[in-house]
């Protein structure tokens, strides 16, 4: 950088200091992590990790088998799978289509919604089975559900949404359970359709990956949010104690760790991520994924940026930065993109600034620039690693695959790596030793993980194992 001012040089410096998380920090993170899992399982008060027990009781063998529907209900589109499960152990085979959720309807009324589903459940298998009266079928598909809001579940057949999120807005869902509005719409239809399970797509992707790979034991997300999924044995969650289960049985939690460190007492936190946080429709809420997950990184580089325009260094000077001063008008691929110029001069990056933001930006600028990228993608990768470390942690694991999924971990240059390099100074390994810890990509978690929790779920009803299953009728 030898031909960057001073001034610039300075408020480099300074952003370094205020962005790097060096490995006493991640170890401190760590530490407070292992000891929030262990109040989230005993507790649902607010101020701790939701942990939520998701009544998936163990692991696929591998042998399960059958044909099952998988629905994935996300913010833009919807997602409906068949699954076949053949005798082969970990194989799967899946057909698949997408429908557009409309905007109307995400602000409509709850039949609309549930009726729209309906709808595309009875094209998709209309379309697939070549069945002109679907009453005529003999008998009915097991679906998965993956509903990708949170909910509060007592049952793997039950969820009470807490809230919309993702800009939804539906009168009359909220604090209600979603599974019979849901099935009303199904039998209005007569379709022959069983729902076996409403899932988190953490989960799923922790069923699914482990599927494929056995030394799979945590499933993740790195995308818009952030999540991780473990499995639990349920002595060791106290919350679930008056279930009266056998405390060797496995139980899969959902650990919701976004909300980590609410309270602010432990991550590195800088003036921007508390501006994000006042500046947020729920402040004080999701403080890690604030700092980690992709609907945030952009929004904390437009904010430096704002910052060291208006009161550091002139930043673009004489400029109109109007564009840039809408909030949240930049994303995580702003950043992925000028990550990956390949160029010594930037040139992609000042182009993309010129295109994007209408800023001509000089080189010493677009050096700023391409180290505050680096520096807000490193410190996500490796605050990332610190809860992957804390369940290994807490659950004594030395050595396992994790199952990751989302758009940062996918497509954010370097995330990888950088989680991997954090995980190794966090656990201390030595220099010659190989990851024994390992975060590769994940499975389909919302396809076939939802597939296999159904699954797994009708296997249940068949032992006699019916915990945390409210309505069997119809599964087998």
């Amino acid at each position: 950088m030898v031909d960057v001012p001073k001034d610039l040089l300075e408020q480099i410096k300074e952003l370094e200091r205020l962005f790097t998380v060096d490995q006493a920090k991640l170890k401190e993170v760590t530490n407070h992590f292992v000891k929030e899992l262990e109040k989230g399982k005993s507790s649902s008060r607010a101020l701790s990790l939701p942990m939520n027990p998701t009544w998936v009781m163990g692991y696929p063998d591998g042998h399960e088998t059958g044909t099952f529907l998988a629905l994935d209900m996300g913010g833009t589109n919807l997602r409906v799978c068949e699954i076949v499960l053949p005798e082969e152990k970990g194989e799967f085979e899946i057909i698949q289509s997408k429908y557009r959720m409309p905007e109307e309807l995400k602000t409509a009324g709850s039949e609309e919604l549930w009726g729209y589903i309906a709808d595309c459940l009875q094209q998709f298998i209309e379309y697939h089975h070549e069945v002109e009266d679907l009453e005529q079928m003999d008998k009915k598909l097991p679906l998965g559900f993956t509903f990708s809001f949170p909910a509060t579940q007592d049952f793997i057949d039950h969820g009470i949404l807490q809230r919309w999120t993702k800009g939804f807005d539906i009168a009359g869902v909220e604090g209600k359970d979603v599974v019979p509005l849901f099935e009303a719409a199904l039998e209005k239809r007569k379709l022959p359709i069983k729902l076996g399970a409403l899932i988190n797509d953490t989960t799923g992707t922790l069923i699914a990956s482990h599927y494929t790979d056995e030394t799979m034991q945590i499933g993740c997300i790195f995308g818009t949010g952030c999540n991780a999924a473990y499995m639990e044995n349920c002595g060791s969650v106290p919350k679930i104690a008056h279930h009266n289960l056998p405390p060797d049985m496995p139980i899969a939690i959902n650990c919701e760790y976004g909300a980590f460190d609410n309270e602010h007492a432990v991550l590195p936190r800088t003036p921007f991520d508390v501006i994000i946080d006042e500046d947020s429709p729920r402040p004080g809420q999701q403080s890690f994924e604030k700092m980690i997950a992709g609907l945030y990184l952009g929004e904390l580089f437009r904010l430096v940026l704002i910052d060291l325009h208006d009161n550091k260094c002139k930043m673009f000077e004489g400029q109109d930065i109007s564009k840039l001063r809408k909030a949240y008008s930049l994303d995580a691929s702003f950043l992925s993109f000028i990550e990956e110029d390949p160029f010594e001069n930037l040139s992609e990056t000042g182009e993309l600034f010129s295109k994007e933001l209408g800023i001509k930006a000089h080189k010493p600028e677009l050096e700023l620039c391409r180290r505050l990228a680096e520096l807000i993608g490193t410190r996500a990768a490796r605050l990332s690693a610190c809860g992957v470390a804390a369940i290994c942690k807490k659950k004594e694991i030395k050595a396992c695959h994790v199952g990751a999924d989302g758009s940062v971990f996918n497509k954010y240059p370097h995330f990888k790596a950088r989680g991997a390099q954090a995980l190794r100074e966090i656990l201390d390994w030595p220099a010659e030793k190989r990851d024994p810890i390992d975060i590769r990509a994940a499975e389909d978690g919302s396809g076939v993980g939802a597939a296999l929790i159904a699954a797994l779920t009708i296997k249940r009803v068949k032992a006699g194992n019916l915990a945390g299953i409210r309505n069997t009728e119809g599964m087998i």
